[in-house]
């Protein structure tokens, strides 16, 4: 009895080569599926954004050239390389102010208070100068609101027309004390009428 358990504990040689040639068929699907990835990966020498750029706006065919592009010989139009147009690129930077303004509204007992934000493209030199004169501004700025009613304000267009009437007074302001403004937007970072 003692052999027969050994031999159903003992694998056969059947059972052996069975469990290699699986192993070895794992192996084999593995390092295919590696392969494959790794050609789909590196087989477009264009990046990401070359990709996406070139099904946006694909190259134009020259519908009359023919000789030494892709379709030479066979008569079939050459493509021609377009020239992608040069277009600066301005960088935008943001001033906040630091804490909300607040004040009554012109002929109402409500009052309101803003978060304020500004940006230029006319570099870092601007919104430093917003900093220097931020004390002036915030009075500025609080001259503006107290003459807004509530009716003005409460909607959308009121909203815009502050947004219009700030600018104005702070690209006034560094005007008078620096000789160029520069601030082209406002943005309300916090609107609360009360």
């Amino acid at each position: 009895m003692a052999d027969e358990n050994e031999e159903e504990k003992k694998p056969g040689i059947v059972g052996k080569i069975v469990k290699l040639l699986t192993r070895l068929v794992m192996a084999a699907v593995l390092l295919g599926a590696g392969f494959a990835g790794g050609w789909f990966y590196f087989a477009n020498p264009m990046s990401p954004a070359q990709s996406a750029l070139s099904l946006l706006a694909p190259e134009p065919i020259d519908e009359g050239a023919e000789g030494d592009g892709e379709g030479e010989g066979d008569g079939e139009p050459a493509r021609i390389p377009r020239e992608m147009p040069e277009t600066p690129l301005f960088v935008t930077s943001y001033y906040q102010m630091d804490e909300a303004l607040t004040t009554n509204l012109h002929n109402s007992r409500q009052y309101l208070q803003i978060g304020v934000g500004m940006s230029t493209q006319y570099g870092e030199q601007v919104t430093a100068n917003v900093e220097t004169h931020k004390v002036a501004i915030r009075s500025d700025i609080l001259g503006v609101m107290s003459n807004f009613t509530e009716e003005q304000v409460a909607g959308a267009d009121g909203r815009t027309e502050l947004a219009s009437a700030i600018k104005d007074t702070v690209n006034h302001r560094l005007e008078q004390l620096e000789g160029f403004g520069g601030v082209e937007d406002v943005f309300f970072t916090s609107f609360v009428l009360q």
